[in-house]
């Protein structure tokens, strides 16, 4: 008997290894890169072929490389049912157009989310995506919280991206600012209340710019579940690089809830980087641009998010041609313009 506490840990010794093997399983991702309207490069399957397409291959050498999860590719949102969703933990769109998705469906997706079962994440033009729906929950463009309105910045376009809130987990894989070349939708359906902008164009260093807030990323808290979405990935060169890469499986494993990140809404802060950039596209230096911003800082919140959001209504007011009607948006843009200058110190 006395040699019986010695048998039991000599085993427990030799099953340890295998339990510390075992971990946590895998993080199951189901990408969807259909495209219903226009079809970009990342998303292109070959011709006259089923093969994969550049991003299911990149998704596909990721999870290889980092043991992160596994991943299942299709392009036929009709595959994305109740049953399915049972063997998926995070969706991942990256999809143009009118999707087949029915309404069925789509409440399930939604309520898996919400469950905290799920997450979801959007690529690049997920944004560019809607169909009819009037069930329970939120249509797909409230559910994500944009809808493509543009992209003057275009494939290629020199911008200035820029982290806001401070040093963020979600985007850590970049520096706080970068010079990078993409192409970067502006959106309409925008609720600032309702998300935590992570990433930004900043004008006072972007040669293209507009006067309003242009977010590239952010997360959203639903019920239970985790929403993540990032404008990234229009050019098959961002799909290469190593810090795009290392920003999706931070964000697969934080859809998951398995890293940290916040997803507590900063309009604020939106509102804050609304005002900075109609004072650099109304050409201010840089320096003058964050000494009003400084100021701004410290005005009634309530008053920031009204000038922000009239910032935001002039991009509907963005004449369409060279030779459109100009006056509606300059008597906009100059009202706002010049009660925030007052309000920065005149």
């Amino acid at each position: 008997m006395a040699r019986l506490p010695t048998l039991i840990a000599a085993l427990a010794a030799l099953c340890l290894p295998l339990a510390a093997q075992a971990g946590p399983a895998k993080i199951r991702l189901l990408y969807l890169d259909q495209s219903v309207g226009f079809v970009h490069r990342p998303v292109a399957r070959p011709q006259n072929s089923n093969g994969p397409s550049p991003s299911e291959i990149a998704l596909a050498e990721i999870a290889a490389k980092t043991g992160a999860f596994t991943v299942e590719s299709t392009q036929d949102a009709r595959t994305i049912t109740p049953e399915k969703l049972k063997d998926v933990d995070v969706l991942a769109f990256y999809t143009t157009g009118e999707l087949p998705i029915s309404a069925e469906n789509w409440a399930a997706i939604q309520a898996w989310v919400a469950s905290g079962k799920g997450g979801f994440i959007g690529l690049h033009s997920s944004t560019d995506t809607h169909w009819d729906y009037t069930g329970p929950g939120q249509t797909y463009t409230a559910f994500i919280n944009g809808k493509f309105a543009g992209h003057p910045w275009t494939q290629g376009t020199p911008i200035t991206v820029q982290a806001l809130g401070g040093k963020d987990p979600l985007t850590a894989a970049w520096p706080a600012r970068f010079a990078y070349a993409e192409e970067i939708y502006q959106y309409s359906d925008y609720d600032p209340a309702k998300v935590r902008a992570l990433q930004a164009l900043d004008f006072t260093e972007t040669a293209l710019k507009r006067p309003w807030f242009v977010p590239i990323t952010w997360t959203r808290q639903i019920g239970q579940g985790r929403l993540y979405h990032t404008n990234l990935g229009h050019t098959p060169s961002t799909w290469d690089d190593p810090r795009y890469r290392a920003q999706l499986v931070d964000a697969i494993r934080w859809t998951t809830h398995r890293a940290p990140g916040s997803a507590k809404p900063n309009p604020d802060e939106q509102a804050l980087w609304a005002l900075r950039s109609l004072l650099a596209y109304d050409g201010r230096p840089k320096a003058e641009v964050e000494a009003r911003v400084a100021k701004l800082a410290k005005a009634d919140p309530a008053w920031l998010r009204d000038a922000a959001a009239r910032t935001a209504a002039l991009r509907p007011l963005w004449p369409a041609k060279p030779d459109s009607d100009k006056a509606p948006f300059e008597a906009a843009y100059k009202a706002v313009l010049d009660e925030i200058v007052a309000k920065s110190g005149g």
